[in-house]
């Protein structure tokens, strides 16, 4: 069974319609980088309130990434859906060995480029063009991130089963959360634009649930879910 294949199997679609949507969504924050890199940017005062009330899961699961990729000195990061670089320039300059950041819209792997040598963190980190579940890697790491990632994931089961299997250490996770008027607002303002999807706790109780050699935590993080896969020794 070729990579197509297993990709259509284990999402329930054909592998044309999967693709044409990764592409739709690689297009959607591929025009938008700016925007997205401008988040973690200096803001103004009304800025910051809206970020406060409706942004603040973003600071929060930042904080928890870095918190959790502990120790990090000699260690390695695959950072998936890494934008502009935010989460692997701060992992590469806190003293990771090696990071590798991958995105499927070229603009933001520019801008995580351009990230690395505006802090000096260009020689411990690597950006890639391309779709996570077909781009090969020839190793493992030792933490495996995947910040607001799987908000734009039709397979979900691939995705974290393939991301759980590049981890010797930990997979990390987040996950947007279904439910109340946020929700619902961010519902209304993708719908045209690119593929989303919100998750419940039973949600991703069952997703993880099959996981063998792994103890998973999931807490919620104001409009997040955050998911730690801890690899137990034994697991390899």
């Amino acid at each position: 069974m070729d990579d197509n294949d297993r990709i259509s199997r284990e999402s329930g679609g054909s592998f044309e319609n999967i693709m044409t949507d990764l592409g739709r969504t690689a297009e959607y924050f591929d025009s938008h980088a700016a925007e997205f890199d401008a988040l973690y940017g200096k803001r103004r005062w009304f800025q910051k309130i809206i970020d406060h009330f409706f942004r603040k899961s973003m600071r929060r699961r930042f904080e928890r990434t870095l918190a959790e990729c502990a120790p990090l000195e000699g260690r390695s990061v695959l950072d998936i859906g890494c934008g502009p670089g935010q989460y692997a320039v701060a992992l590469a300059r806190r003293g990771a060995r090696r990071v590798v950041g991958i995105d499927f819209a070229p603009a933001m792997i520019h801008m995580a480029q351009q990230r690395a040598i505006d802090s000096g963190a260009h020689s411990n980190t690597e950006f890639l063009v391309g779709e996570f579940l077909t781009c090969q890697f020839a190793e493992r790491f030792d933490y495996v991130i995947l910040m607001g990632f799987m908000d734009y994931v039709i397979d979900p089961d691939a995705v974290i089963a393939r991301a759980v299997s590049l981890a010797t250490s930990k997979a990390l996770f987040s996950f947007p959360a279904a439910g109340g008027i946020l929700a619902w607002q961010r519902r209304r303002r993708y719908q045209n634009k690119c593929h989303l999807q919100l998750y419940s706790r039973n949600d991703l109780e069952g997703l993880f649930a099959g996981i063998p050699g792994c103890d998973v935590t999931i807490d919620r993080l104001s409009r997040d879910y955050y998911v730690t896969v801890q690899k137990n020794k034994t697991a390899g």
